[in-house]
C-alpha cells in the first residue's frame, strides 16, 4: 500500500510539474506572447539583440532620428498600438508582408508584418513584388528562420528597431524589429 501511495504521488508531482514548464508564457521577456491564440503573431519575440542584417543600409533623412519619443500605432502585437516608444535606429530597405508555414510544425502564418529585404535567403538584388516566393532568415518568430514563404505586400521605406513599454504592462521591450515610418507618430 505504502509503495502504490508512493508512485502515485510520485506521477503526480511529475504530470504537475510538467504542465507548469509548459504554462508560463509571461515570464521571458524575449519570448512574451499574445493572449490570442488565433493571432498570426501569437508566439512572435519581442526584444531581440539589436543585431543588424548585413547590407542594411542606414537611413539618411529618417522622419524620426536615433532617440525620439514616439507612440506606435501599429497591432502587430498585444500592447503595441498607443505604445510609448524610443526610435533605437533606422534604416532604408524593402519591407515585405509575407504568409508562411513555420519550419517547426506550426499552423500558418498569414499575413506577417514585417520582414526585410535583407532577411531572406539568398538575399535579392532588387525589391520583389507580391506573389514572390522566398525563403526567410529571419527570427522575429518561433519556425521563421528557413521557412518558404510567399510575398504578400512589399513598400520601399524606412523601417525602425524601437524600445517600447507595452500599454498592456510588464517589462520594455528592446531593440523591436520592425516599425515602418507610417506606423509611428510624434509624441506631443
Amino acid at each position: 500500500m505504502k509503495k502504490q501511495l508512493l508512485v502515485t504521488s510520485l506521477a503526480l508531482s511529475t504530470v504537475l510539474g510538467l504542465g507548469a514548464c509548459g504554462s508560463d508564457s509571461t515570464s521571458s521577456n524575449s519570448h512574451d506572447m499574445h493572449d490570442n491564440k488565433n493571432d498570426s503573431h501569437a508566439g512572435m519575440m519581442h526584444s531581440s539583440d539589436g543585431k543588424i542584417p548585413a547590407g542594411l543600409k542606414q537611413a539618411e533623412n529618417p522622419k524620426f532620428k536615433d532617440g525620439s519619443d514616439v507612440i506606435l500605432s501599429s497591432d502587430h502585437m498585444k500592447g503595441m498600438d498607443g505604445a510609448k516608444a524610443t526610435i533605437v535606429d533606422s534604416f532604408n530597405t524593402t519591407v515585405y508582408e509575407v504568409s508562411y508555414t513555420p519550419t517547426n510544425g506550426g499552423k500558418k502564418v498569414s499575413n506577417h508584418k514585417w520582414v526585410i529585404q535583407e532577411e531572406l535567403n539568398p538575399v535579392p538584388k532588387s525589391p520583389l513584388k507580391a506573389g514572390d516566393k522566398v525563403t526567410l532568415a529571419a527570427d522575429h518568430m518561433k519556425g521563421m528562420d528557413g521557412a518558404k514563404a510567399t510575398i504578400d505586400q512589399a513598400d520601399e521605406t524606412t523601417v525602425y528597431m524601437v524600445d517600447f513599454k507595452p500599454t498592456t504592462g510588464g517589462k520594455t521591450i528592446k531593440n523591436h524589429k520592425w516599425v515602418t515610418e507610417d506606423e509611428l507618430q510624434a509624441k506631443n
